[in-house]
């Protein structure tokens, strides 16, 4: 019997039968391989996700891959066997944002996979085929499944538009960090920078093809502040000011992290003063997913030496354990239906 993941409430949930749901006109039904966890998921679960990001009784799930299964009317039946990941925001296609590009800023409001609408915690997924991303025929699918954070991280390679002799840097050596390393290493920099917390992240970094690894430590010898280009995956309000300290004047800087509310920003003189151009992600328009899908697709983008566990949906409660345990033995944790 095929099951699924519902988060009833904050803390409250159950596996239940699944009962896949045949795709309407523009839809396609995908049989879900693999789906990631991230601390979003562990937001949901434990009810401090912000209000209006959430809406339950919820499927989780924003992170995944799968098969095409069948599809609506208006999709082309080719799509059906393809090996396809997809997008979360479930944008309206006719505000001016997107008709920008800039599908995470639509104006008709938020709706997303695996957080106001169901996601692949379960054995299917019905969504818009628009959203689908096809990947190559021979393609990984355990590592596709974490081209959802790739794509995020695509987003900033693509804002921080890093050229070939530029000297980078990356701060955060988590699944993000690891991402932008490999992001960062495929233009050729002069100088490839990894600045973390945790000593076990600099052979990870090396082999993802760092030049360098630094830790961020008051007590140690003080970090350099003449790179062209930083971007910060940490997710806290220091990581951000390390980041930005680590810039020359004129530099570029990416904030991909969100710290908790309240904490302390950057200097807004510092920022004029040096003259710094600073942008920020939160999730992945279709430009960044398309690029995620190209650079994985071309070999330069290795996801699995992330992935530490694969747990069935049973041990949900296990694997946001997992995700929030504060040990070097912990990566990705995939949940397979």
């Amino acid at each position: 019997m095929s099951s699924q993941v519902l988060v009833e409430a904050p803390g409250v949930h159950r596996v239940e039968a699944h009962t896949p749901r045949e795709p309407g006109p523009g839809e396609a039904l995908v049989a879900v391989h693999a789906a990631g966890i991230c601390g979003s998921d562990r937001e949901v679960y434990q009810g401090n996700r912000p209000e209006g990001y959430v809406r339950y009784p919820l499927t989780p799930g924003h992170e995944w891959s799968g098969t095409v299964r069948a599809v609506g009317a208006g999709v082309p039946g080719a799509l059906v066997g393809r090996k396809v990941v997809g997008e979360g925001f479930r944008n309206c296609q006719v505000c001016d944002r997107c008709h920008a590009g800039e599908t995470t800023l639509c104006t008709a409001g938020y709706e997303e996979t695996g957080f106001t609408q169901p996601g692949a915690m379960a054995a299917t997924l019905t969504l818009p085929a628009r959203l689908l991303h096809v990947l190559p025929d021979g393609a990984d699918l355990t590592a596709a499944a974490l081209l959802e954070p790739a794509a995020c991280i695509a987003a900033a390679a693509l804002k921080a538009n890093a050229r070939p002799g530029e000297r980078v840097a990356v701060v955060g050596t988590g699944t993000l960090g690891m991402f932008a390393v490999q992001f960062q290493k495929a233009v050729s920099p002069a100088e490839l920078l990894v600045v973390g917390t945790r000593r076990d992240r600099e052979a990870l970094s090396r082999r993802f093809g760092a030049s360098d690894f630094r830790l961020n430590d008051a007590e140690g010898p003080a970090l350099p502040d003449d790179f062209d280009v930083v971007i910060e995956t940490a997710g806290s309000a220091s990581a951000a000011r390390t980041a930005a300290a680590l810039l020359r004047r004129g530099g570029r800087l990416v904030l991909t992290g969100i710290p908790a509310a309240g904490a302390d920003g950057l200097d807004p003189t510092d920022l004029v003063v040096r003259q710094l151009e600073v942008h920020t992600v939160f999730g992945a328009p279709p430009d960044a997913w398309a690029h995620a899908v190209r650079v994985f697709g071309a070999g330069l983008l290795d996801p699995l030496p992330l992935v530490t566990h694969e747990l069935p949906l049973t041990e949900f409660p296990q694997a946001i354990e997992l995700v929030g345990a504060d040990d070097p033995k912990v990566g990705k944790v995939l949940l397979r239906p």
